[in-house]
């Protein structure tokens, strides 16, 4: 066997093998995505990371925080821009199948098992990328989980906002 031959048919077989993963694993995502609705278990993971500092220290209301602001988030995502609304629902869906995963990240490895630290340091590369199309990645679920976070008024105090006076003198 001839060296050129052998390479190319082990890049084929490689190529064959990673959409055999992606098929398979893909099937198993969307099974799983009819009792997770509308990327909760992926937001799970993403919310913490982005709102590190701003959540309560203490576990159960942190837990109750983020419960609420996943809420939020389906909500937001439902009223979004249909245009916007399809190229979201597409980054959640590259990131919840191996082969999105791996252009996006260079990672097989899911989301939901990596530490924060790896999280952190995804989102700072996609955040300071060369690529446009990742900086915007990056913004957009930034956006959707503060937008979603800060739009619950018990959270406003950390902003310093309290919610205009006039409003109510109107009734």
């Amino acid at each position: 066997m001839e060296r050129r031959t052998f390479i190319t048919t082990a890049l084929a077989g490689t190529a064959c093998l990673a959409l055999g993963v992606n098929y398979y694993s893909t099937s198993d995502i969307s099974v799983s995505r009819q009792q997770d609705s509308k990327h909760r278990l992926l937001f799970s993971v993403l919310v913490p990371v982005f709102l590190d500092g701003a959540l309560p220290d203490v576990a159960a209301l942190k837990r109750d925080a983020i419960n609420r602001t996943l809420d939020t988030i389906e909500h937001t995502i439902s009223i979004l821009p249909l245009d916007t609304k399809a190229e979201i629902e597409q980054l959640l869906e590259m990131l919840e199948g191996r082969l999105g995963l791996l252009i996006l990240t260079g990672s097989v490895t899911p989301l939901m098992m990596r530490n924060q630290a790896e999280l952190v340091d995804m989102l700072q590369s996609w955040r300071s990328s060369y690529l446009d199309l990742m900086v915007t990645a990056y913004q957009g679920l930034r956006e959707i989980v503060m937008a979603s976070y800060y739009a619950s008024p018990e959270h406003w105090s950390r902003l310093h906002y309290a919610k205009p006076s006039f409003l109510e003198d109107m009734n």
